[in-house]
């Protein structure tokens, strides 16, 4: 799916007020933790007024306002493994039928979106300012643009990593603040409501305990670790060479999760997709064999289908396939008919 994430943040908002959730505008002025447990005890705002809670949500951001500057839970940085650190976005006028997806093209120092809404399309290029200035960036990006700009060129600085803790005493971190795997898969938003589920399925309704923090960050630290391995697949099984930031992701040292991941599939042709990962089985195959890591061998279950069956299975498959997209509208048709604004 493709989602304007302003609007969907604010029919969030809507919908939460309407159940009734108390929204308090404001600025944090400062966090008061407990001189006993460090556990945060409020929050003082600027206007004067007290916030009090037994458990927090930090969503302030990159910032970390909460989980970050006030209980100083650290940050685990993968920029070694994944050295993009900037993006300009800009939004356009539509100049045609919207295409089926999100168009991703390399650049010699990053690489480049756009993404069709129905009202719009979003434009952006991401990129490593060691490798690239920001007014380079500027001119790439408005030079390969179609459709009138709606918007300057916004700039978005960032630090692929991840807190060294999700959620630190009673403060749960969520979405940006608590880390940020580059925008290359579009996770932000499932992180998000993924992070939401998880604390709704542990929720501490009687107390924090340790238990329950350290299962929490355990499945959470699992998941972006696995997403971090997809996208730096991405980067490093590439056969480029024609600039310095790709001779450096080719060459780069890999965790050794995704090198193992790497060398089953190379050598027999086995891929898997483990629990509470994101990324499916199709996927990590597509991008395998899309960056031509091919197998050496075919997986050995093969061997136990048979010519005729596997021919048979295989011609199934391609037929189904291709009556599905038989069958199927443009793709604006669709939206327009699945999800017409009103």
């Amino acid at each position: 799916y493709h989602l304007d994430a302003t609007r969907y943040a604010a029919f969030l908002r809507s919908k939460s007020e309407s159940e009734g959730v108390t929204r308090i505008e404001g600025k944090i002025q400062q966090v008061q933790l407990n001189p006993d447990s460090g556990h945060i005890e409020s929050l003082e705002m600027a206007s004067g007024d007290v916030v009090e809670g037994d458990l927090f949500i930090d969503c302030t951001g990159f910032r970390g306002l909460l989980i970050e500057q006030a209980l100083h839970t650290g940050y685990e940085d993968w920029s070694h493994w994944l050295p993009c650190d900037s993006a300009l976005a800009v939004q356009t006028e539509s100049v045609g039928p919207p295409p089926p997806y999100t168009l991703s093209s390399a650049h010699d120092s990053g690489w480049r979106w756009r993404i069709p809404l129905q009202h719009r399309v979003g434009n952006g290029l991401v990129y490593c300012s060691r490798y690239l200035s920001d007014e380079a960036a500027r001119d790439r990006l408005l030079s390969s643009i179609e459709g009138k700009p709606l918007t300057d060129p916004r700039l978005i600085r960032f630090r692929t990593g991840r807190r060294r803790q999700t959620w630190n005493k009673n403060c749960v971190a969520v979405g940006l603040s608590s880390g940020f795997v580059e925008p290359l898969e579009s996770t932000s938003i499932h992180l998000i409501m993924i992070s939401m589920t998880r604390l709704i399925q542990l929720f501490p309704f009687d107390g924090v305990t340790p238990s329950l923090v350290s299962h929490y960050n355990r499945i959470a630290e699992e998941e972006l670790e696995k997403i971090r391995d997809f996208i730096i697949l991405h980067y490093h099984a590439t056969e480029r060479s024609d600039s310095p930031f790709w001779r450096h992701c080719g060459s780069m040292s890999i965790p050794e999760s995704l090198r193992e991941r790497i060398a089953l599939f190379r050598e027999q042709g086995h891929a898997y997709q483990s629990p509470n990962e994101l990324f499916r089985l199709d996927s990590w195959v597509q991008v395998m064999l899309g960056q031509r890591i091919n197998p050496e061998r075919y997986h050995p279950v093969v061997r136990a289908m048979g010519d005729e069956r596997l021919k048979k299975t295989l011609d199934d498959f391609r037929r189904q396939v291709s009556l599905g997209v038989e069958k199927l509208p443009p793709h604006g048709a669709f939206v327009e008919e699945y999800c017409r604004e009103r």
